[in-house]
């Protein structure tokens, strides 16, 4: 596979949104500058940290999308989930820096200007990033198979955990992103409007807070990633009831299912009915290996056969 098949394969959310979020992190970094908003400054780090992240994520993926090779045989799922802990590292460092400035400001509040530029430059954040929202919540439903149900914020959170690491990335801070937009716009006019200075500091820290979230819900999301994680029970179900459909199979032994990246390792040792010669037992195996492989999310198969032990 080339480089560029790889790159039309990566994670699109993640390349849509660091384009996206490097758009907003100029545009609402040219307004905290000439307006002295802390609350503006809170969401352009947020958006800069979005944007550094997203653009981590999505070379990620890129690289996710190598193929096995003879010495890496279990190809490089995991490699996104690297980046994803990376993004994580950035996000806490500017959230640090997010809430030690929503603190001086709380301590020392200031007033600021260019009411409408702020106000401008928020509106335009809730439609970007919102946009980039939706973009990954379609994404979420897509990879996790399933129909949507409901609203599709409940249904996106439901399905999040079946989706890709980059996905759920994207949808964890684009969803912090619109709260903290939201935020940051109620901070502006309660400090400008109305003159509550001290919403400046607080809401400047809210942001941060919400920061903090993001780099802890994906940090644990791609540390357990990283060690190897039981593929969930209604996966494993799909997959073990597809080997259970075949005729010749009784029963399963034992079986493994591991989630990596967004594909799943299959191990596992089936009992085939009585009677089949070690030839036409080897070609069962194949078939079912097959079967199993032909799925979009399955990666690799190991298959072991036994004869039926009658339990």
């Amino acid at each position: 596979m080339g480089f560029m098949e790889r790159v039309k394969k990566g994670n699109t959310s993640s390349g849509l949104a660091a384009l996206g979020n490097t758009f907003l992190a100029i545009i609402k970094g040219v307004a905290a500058f000439f307006s002295g908003n802390g609350a503006m400054f809170a969401t352009t780090m947020h958006s800069l940290a979005d944007a550094v992240n997203q653009g981590f994520v999505f070379f990620g993926s890129v690289l996710a999308e190598t193929p096995p090779s003879e010495r890496f045989p279990t190809g490089f799922g995991r490699v996104i989930n690297i980046f994803c802990m990376v993004a994580v590292i950035v996000v806490s460092v500017m959230a640090y820096e997010t809430l030690k400035e929503g603190w001086h400001l709380f301590q020392h509040p200031e007033g600021s200007g260019n009411l409408w530029l702020n106000i401008g430059v928020l509106i335009a954040s809730l439609i970007i990033d919102g946009a980039i929202l939706a973009k990954a919540m379609k994404e979420i439903t897509k990879e996790s198979g399933e129909e949507q149900s409901g609203w599709i914020v409940t249904s996106s959170f439901k399905s999040a955990g079946k989706a890709s690491p980059a996905t759920r990335l994207v949808f964890y801070e684009d969803l912090v992103a619109t709260s903290g937009a939201v935020f940051a716009l109620i901070g502006v006019i309660l400090s400008q409007v109305f003159g509550f200075l001290t919403a400046d500091g607080i809401f400047t820290m809210i942001i941060g807070v919400l920061m903090l979230f993001v780099a802890f819900r994906v940090g644990y999301d791609n540390m357990i990633g990283l060690i190897g994680v039981s593929a969930p029970a209604e996966v494993e179900k799909k997959l073990t009831d597809s080997l259970l459909e075949d005729s010749d199979v009784v029963d399963i032994y034992k079986i493994r299912i591991i989630q990596e990246g967004r594909t799943y390792h299959v191990e596992g040792t089936v009992e085939l009915k009585k009677g089949f010669s070690l030839a036409e037992a080897d070609d069962i195996k194949f078939r079912l290996s097959d079967k199993l492989l032909r799925m979009p999310e399955v990666a690799d198969v190991v298959l072991g056969i036994i004869e039926d032990d009658g339990k």
